[in-house]
Parts: C-alpha cells; sequence; structure tokens
C-alpha cells in the first residue's frame, strides 16, 4: 500500500458501527467479530490503495464492479485461497447491507458480486473404534495419571457429547458432577442442551478425583498442568501424540471428534434435525455436510427402503 494511504476516520467510524451492531443484536462471538473487521480493514485499505486517495464513507458508496473485481483479483494474487476470499467478500456485503440501510444508497454493486467457487472440505471423521481407541490412549499416555484421566475426559466430552472444544474447555466447575443434560452456551451465545453419556459422566469424576488443584464452582474444570485454566493447544498436543501411536491420518484432530460423534449418530438412525440441535448449527445446511461423509450407507438404505427396491422379485 503506499505511503500515506490510510482508512478514512468516515469509513472507520461506519465500520465500527456495524461491529457494534453484530455485538449488541446479532450476538456475534468474539472471534467471529474480529474475523469481520479484519476482513473489511484490508478491503477498506485497498480501496484507499487503488483510488490514491482516502475512501471516506461517502465514496463506499459509489463502488464499481471493477473497483470489487480488482480487489479480488488483489487478494488472489496475494495468496488468499478461494474459501477465503468467499469468507472476506461474505463479511464486506454483510458491512455494506448495514451501511446502505443507514446512508441511503443502493449497495447492490457490492450485494451483486460472485464470490469464487471453491471446493467445501467435508468433515472427515475417524471410525467409531478409532475414536474410542484414541481415548483410551490419551488416558495413558501423559507422564502424570491425572494429566491423562484430564486428556481422556476432554476427547470424551468432544465425542460422546458432540462439543466444540472451546465448549468443554470453558466448563466451570459448577458442571461437575455432569447432570443428565448439559446447557452449554455456544457460538454466539446460542443455548442448547446435550445429553450426557454415562461416560462422559465417569471420565470427568475420574478427573476430578485425581486433579491436584480444587475444582469449586468458580474455578474451571479442566486445568493445565501450572494450574491454569487448560488451553486447546495442549489437548491438540496429546491427540497428535495419540493419533501417531494408533497411524490415524493427520485429520484426526479434536474437532474431527466432534464430526465423528453427528457422523455416528446419523448412522445410526439419528435424525438430521435433532444433530443440528446437539451440535448447536444455526442452520441446517452446514448440518447436512455430515450426510455427504457416508453416502455409500446412505444409497443402500435407500435401495432397500424405496418402493421400487421392495418390488424386486
Amino acid at each position: 500500500m503506499p505511503d500515506g494511504i490510510v482508512i478514512s476516520d468516515g469509513a472507520r467510524d461506519a465500520l465500527s458501527g456495524w461491529l457494534d451492531h453484530l455485538r449488541a443484536l446479532d450476538g456475534a462471538a468474539a472471534n467471529t467479530i474480529e474475523a469481520y473487521r479484519k476482513d473489511v480493514v484490508s478491503f477498506l485499505a485497498f480501496l484507499s490503495a487503488h483510488h490514491g486517495t482516502s475512501h471516506g464513507r461517502t465514496a463506499l458508496a459509489s463502488v464499481t464492479i471493477s473497483d470489487m473485481r480488482a480487489w479480488m483479483a488483489s487478494e488472489r494474487a496475494g495468496g488468499l485461497s478461494a474459501r477465503s476470499l468467499a469468507r472476506a467478500l461474505s463479511a464486506v456485503k454483510g458491512f455494506y447491507r448495514w451501511l446502505s440501510d443507514r446512508d441511503g444508497f443502493d449497495a447492490s454493486t457490492v450485494l451483486s458480486t460472485r464470490a469464487p467457487k471453491f471446493t467445501a472440505k467435508l468433515p472427515r471423521p475417524v471410525s467409531q473404534e478409532a475414536a474410542e481407541e484414541v481415548i483410551s490412549t490419551t488416558a495413558i499416555q501423559a507422564r502424570d495419571g491425572w494429566i491423562g484421566a484430564r486428556d481422556a475426559a476432554v476427547v470424551t466430552l468432544l465425542y460422546g457429547c458432540g462439543l466444540r472444544i472451546s465448549e468443554a474447555l470453558g466448563l466451570t466447575g459448577r458442571a461437575h458432577p455432569l447432570p443428565d443434560v448439559l446447557r452449554i452456551v455456544g457460538k454466539g451465545g446460542k443455548e442448547r442442551l446435550v445429553p450426557v453419556l454415562p461416560a462422559a459422566r465417569d471420565a470427568v469424576a475420574s478427573y476430578v478425583r485425581l486433579c491436584p488443584y480444587p475444582v469449586t464452582d468458580d474455578t474451571p474444570l479442566f486445568y493445565g498442568a501450572r494450574g491454569k485454566a487448560l488451553g486447546p493447544r495442549t489437548v491438540q498436543k496429546a491427540m497428535e501424540s495419540a493419533r501417531l501411536q494408533l497411524g490415524l491420518p493427520a485429520t484426526a484432530t479434536p474437532h474431527a471428534m466432534r464430526h465423528s460423534f453427528a457422523t455416528h449418530l446419523l448412522n445410526a438412525g439419528g435424525d438430521l434435525r435433532a444433530i443440528q440441535e446437539l451440535l448447536g448449527h444455526a442452520s441446517l445446511s452446514t448440518t447436512q455436510a455430515y450426510t455427504a461423509v457416508d453416502t455409500q450407507r446412505l444409497m443402500e438404505v435407500y435401495d432397500r427402503a424405496h418402493p421400487r427396491a421392495l418390488g424386486k422379485s
């Protein structure tokens, strides 16, 4: 970006207003807000550099399709993937939708810009046997018994309850002993109820018995080795170690355990809408990605159940 090119105060104020709106009304998560902020700041900085002058709030209403194409070409040339560019464009469109409503201009040029095509990455679950082996391995690979019990308890929550790693690590001691149904606050502050399997309750109870740090209502449920709240990287490392020992692919991550929870429920005949609720997905389309994981099984069920198949001799 040329020297002296900055984002105007007006554009910066508009961006702040939009982000405040997302926080207050949409309940967007902090990480989501920060990602949107970076994407739109990058776009605004490009406009200023592209036109050689600070692009103020009024000028934002006159963005052309040529500007949009130039921005997208610049991002791709800089190494941004099609998937990441599509996400950035979505953020820019959200900003413009909000701004045009307030400033009374036509934002169709921005809103009609097509996102680049990309192949969505499907979830890569592990098998039921592999999931059980991962839990067993994490329990015995740590030097200290309580740490092994902790890692196994966290992974059991990911697989047995379908929690995100942030949700599991965000639990406090108030959650112990685990109830039959756990109230989880997920992305965007949305609450959902998740049934707790006896295996998950037992795993957490075993960890708490061995934990050298106090587990009370106001403390983290899961501690790190030095007595601070357990971080996600520690769990990721434990999974990496277990994965290597078991010869599992690099896709066997903590998040894959959550995918496995959903996939195995679906394979057992679970209802997609119910699985959506358990996962805390905002839309069914997100949950539907899991149906592509085992298309062969679904087709076999279809072939057996379809009236034409039933009429075969």
